[in-house]
């Protein structure tokens, strides 16, 4: 295999990204926020959308009050879990790159490993 240094400029080596590691506080903030059904709900309609969310269709999609989207977005941005881009009156939702996916490895290294039984 050769190293990267040895390719062509023309050949672009694409790398796979480690999911960044969640400090214990990161991870329980991350798991009460996904406690509320609701709350969990808004996160799987903004991960399942094929663009950012806005808040008015995330408000109809989960038909809940304007003030209970609001908190349930600000949980779901101070858990670190979704990002809110602004403009103007409109803010959109999109999830935050890789911290769904340094949760799912760190559950996983829960569970436990080929052990030997007696």
């Amino acid at each position: 295999m050769a190293a990267k240094q040895d390719l062509p400029t023309s050949v672009k080596v694409q790398e796979t990204a480690r999911p960044p590691r969640l400090t214990r506080t990161q991870r329980s903030a991350i798991l009460k926020a996904l406690s509320d059904p609701k709350r969990f709900e808004l996160l799987e309609k903004i991960a399942r959308a094929q663009c950012p969310l806005t808040c008015t269709m995330a408000g109809e999609a989960l038909a809940i009050s304007a003030a209970t989207l609001s908190h349930h977005i600000k949980e779901l941005q101070t858990s670190e879990l979704i990002n809110v881009r602004r403009e103007g009156k409109f803010a959109y939702l999109t999830i935050k790159p890789g911290v769904l996916e340094a949760l799912a490895a760190y559950l996983q290294s829960l569970s436990p490993s080929s052990c030997l039984t007696r």
